[in-house]
């Protein structure tokens, strides 16, 4: 009868700040906890309203350079390459240079539209109402008027965030890894979601919901949510684009 050997005690070996390598992706989350937070503050703080157009007018400006952090550290751990902090922010850094700021330019346009787009519909619903500010007025939105106006801006956000979210899910990513113009990035990327509907919408609304519960806890839900489809976002691309 043999006896098995009892397992080996596990080694314990020196780690440092540098094997904390992998929460880098926090450092591109911060970014957006803290303009929600600044955004949070612009929309309740009396006479500070005027800061809430500026503040969200640079997510989509910052946003697909803090994209590429997260495919950049994706990229990186796929190939086995090492994460060292100034070449992951120099790669990003470097996108100023190609194709991403034209992207970007696009999300701000579309943005801006959006707004425009959102002020005229509550114009059209509520332009007679009085509202100071959202905190001291919420009781307008629960007129007739302004259920109405939820329900018809809700359904045309929709349309417009589907459509974002079709033009960029794996342009961004493409722009990084691949010399690309971004015209093409974002064609390939509409034609990705429209030969796959149901399994890239699902994926798009997954992202929506999380990204909603992530910025219930004062935003800080968005440290995990972002660095998790952000790198799910880059395998997705590998897998979808040849």
């Amino acid at each position: 009868m043999s006896v098995s050997n009892p397992p080996a005690v596990p080694e314990v070996n020196e780690v440092d700040a540098s094997d904390l390598k992998a929460s880098m992706g926090l450092v591109f989350s911060a970014v957006y906890v803290l303009g929600g937070w600044l955004i949070l503050w612009a929309s309740t703080t009396e006479g500070q309203i005027w800061w809430t157009l500026p503040a969200s007018a640079g997510f989509p400006i910052l946003g697909p350079f803090i994209a590429c952090g997260f495919y950049e550290i994706s990229r990186r751990l796929e190939a086995g390459e090492p994460l060292r902090a100034a070449e992951v922010f120099g790669v990003i850094f470097r996108q100023k240079d190609r194709q991403i700021p034209a992207i970007a330019a696009v999300i701000v346009v579309y943005f801006l539209f959006w707004n425009f787009l959102s002020h005229m519909i509550f114009a059209l619903f509520l332009g007679n109402g009085t509202m100071t500010n959202v905190s001291s007025s919420l009781a307008v939105f629960l007129s007739p008027e302004g259920l109405a106006m939820l329900a018809f801006g809700t359904a045309v956000g929709a349309v417009f965030a589907t459509l974002l979210f079709s033009l960029t899910v794996v342009s961004l990513p493409m722009l990084l890894d691949r010399e690309v113009d971004f015209v093409t990035a974002m064609l390939t990327s509409f034609a990705l979601v429209r030969e796959n509907p149901r399994v890239m919408l699902g994926w798009g609304a997954l992202i929506a919901v999380c990204l909603f519960l992530g910025m219930l806890p004062a935003f800080l839900g968005l440290f995990l949510v972002l660095p998790l489809f952000g790198h799910a976002s880059w395998h997705l691309y590998r897998r979808a684009i040849t």
